[in-house]
């Protein structure tokens, strides 16, 4: 049986490597507090992969980084230099229930939420509400949806 994931040709976003200090602790936190799903964890911890991610959606994944790793994944001249430098954020679009959720839950986990935003400009237009949240190595999200 093939995958469907594998036969579309249209461009995506499939992943975005964030550098992270404890990949385990990363992977537990977008879990718990965010709601994705973790890949492997325990490949990671068994020494048998280079980091885990954690599922956005069944295109996309977050893969978290080591920032040790960041000699290896020198694929272009000072691409190493990037670690520890995450880009500015990387925003979830979220059905208007699912983004309600994440607030709460990431208010239970002590996570800092900044104030909404109203009608900002995203893939898919002018999205009702929005906020932003850090990971605990500093990446900033920004949550929003558009219904």
């Amino acid at each position: 049986m093939t995958d469907s994931r594998t036969n579309d040709n249209t461009t995506r976003l499939d992943h975005v490597v964030l550098w992270v200090r404890d990949p385990v602790a990363a992977a537990r936190f977008h879990e718990r507090a965010v709601g994705l799903e973790p890949i492997g964890v325990d490949e990671f911890r068994a020494g048998e992969r280079s980091f885990p991610s954690v599922r956005v959606n069944e295109e996309t994944i977050l893969d978290l980084a080591p920032l040790d790793l960041a000699p290896r994944m020198d694929v272009l001249p000072g691409a190493a230099d990037g670690a520890g430098h995450p880009v500015h954020h990387v925003c979830l679009a979220l059905p208007a229930g699912a983004f309600d959720a994440l607030r709460t839950r990431l208010r239970e986990h002590g996570v800092p939420v900044s104030d909404f935003s109203y009608d900002s400009s995203g893939a898919r237009g002018d999205a009702r509400r929005s906020f932003y949240f850090r990971d605990p190595d500093g990446n900033v999200f920004e949550a929003r949806h558009y219904d």
